[in-house]
């Protein structure tokens, strides 16, 4: 499809997304031309095993270890593919059982990040996605779209936050003025839209990551389950005072960040409900940073993502944030979805040929086409 072709119809598209969590594959359903959202179609999700987690997270560790330098750990990244495929395909499955409108003609799947390092210092940026492309276009049956953030990268910019565009698409049907989505996963990423309409996106710091990882890390779950480990504890705010000296926080956006560059070794030393409150408090104290930086302070943050399920990181949000913070759910989006969906409108952008990043959200040297494809 050429870039300026207006008579593109709209289809129905398949997304899929993995974050860094490593919970779950979710899958959603929307009909759209790439630019605007038509209607929104079924969504799945589906969990993880313990097995196949682990699978994922021996994958991530290997890449860390690795960190681009010497040979690839090729064992470990394909019996990740390999669940990977084989988890997205029952989403899709999921997803369709009991779904009596059109099949999509289309799908785009983010594969797992195992690895991602942002451009530092005239030192380009590096990101890894794991994905056995060829396997997951035949077991999907569909054209895929997928290694979104390569290109981005190639060219100088940070390959994250890619929602945006899809960010901007759900703020259009809000009427007009500043407003915020915020992503919570692993790693918390905002996008602004200001007056002018014009988008600001980056990475504000950590959101559920280090706070699952310390709950995991004592044998307590995988994760805070309605925030009673933080609210059970007490910030500590001397280490607070600490941990907003890094770096990252005096970088002007558009920024991005690997999810292990805050972990849960932040709290080290704490008492388990300690860590938690202070591991919680900083997630939503990284926000407020984030927001402080935008051209002009929203009316409202939009909160998406699996940390609006964690009361005590809505609480802490709303008590760091200048203006009024809500979840998706409450202004009539699937909360749970949208990281799929924004997968599902990008593949359609990239079969349009249409940019998918933008000086202002990735830092990119000027709008970006992205996204490989397979079967079309």
């Amino acid at each position: 499809m050429g870039n300026g072709e207006a008579a593109f119809e709209p289809i129905w598209v398949a997304g899929f997304m993995s974050g860094t969590s490593l919970d779950a594959v979710d899958a959603a359903m929307i009909r759209t031309d790439g630019e605007r959202i038509f209607e929104f179609g079924p969504t799945a999700e589906r969990k993880y095993t313990p097995e196949e987690r682990e699978v994922l997270k021996v994958a991530t560790d290997a890449a860390r270890a690795w960190n681009w330098t010497g040979p690839q750990p090729e064992a470990e990244f394909d019996t990740a593919r390999a669940v990977i495929t084989a988890t997205h395909t029952d989403a899709f499955r999921q997803m369709l059982a009991g779904w009596t409108g059109l099949q999509p003609q289309l799908a785009g799947v983010h594969g797992q990040t195992v690895l991602h390092r942002a451009p530092k210092e005239g030192v380009p940026g590096a990101t890894l996605q794991l994905i056995d492309a060829p396997a997951m276009q035949a077991a999907l049956g569909l054209p895929l779209a997928y290694d979104f953030r390569s290109a981005d990268v190639a060219a100088g910019g940070q390959g994250a936050p890619l929602a945006p565009a899809y960010h901007g698409a759900l703020m259009a049907g809000l009427g007009d003025g500043p407003l915020a989505v915020l992503n919570l996963g692993g790693v918390a990423n905002i996008t602004a839209r200001a007056s002018d309409g014009s988008l600001t996106a980056f990475d504000t710091g950590p959101a559920n990551g280090p706070i699952d990882e310390w709950v995991e890390g004592h044998g307590r779950g995988n994760y805070d389950r309605d925030g009673r480990f933080a609210r059970a504890g007490a910030v500590h705010e001397g280490l607070m005072q600490i941990v907003f000296k890094h770096p990252f926080f005096a970088e002007p956006p558009p920024k991005s960040l690997d999810r292990y560059d805050f972990s849960a070794s932040l709290a080290r030393g704490l008492s388990f409900e300690d860590g938690a409150a202070t591991l919680t408090a900083f997630s939503a104290r990284a926000v407020a940073v984030g927001v402080a930086r935008l051209p002009e302070r929203p009316a409202q943050v939009i909160v998406a993502g699996g940390g609006r399920h964690n009361p005590a990181l809505m609480d802490a949000l709303r008590e760091a944030l200048p203006c009024a913070v809500v979840s998706a759910d409450e202004v009539g989006w699937r909360g749970d979805s949208v990281e799929a969906e924004a997968f599902a409108l990008l593949a359609a952008r990239c079969l349009r040929g249409l940019p998918i990043s933008w000086p202002g959200t990735t830092g990119v040297p000027a709008a970006m086409t992205g996204g490989e494809m397979l079967g079309n």
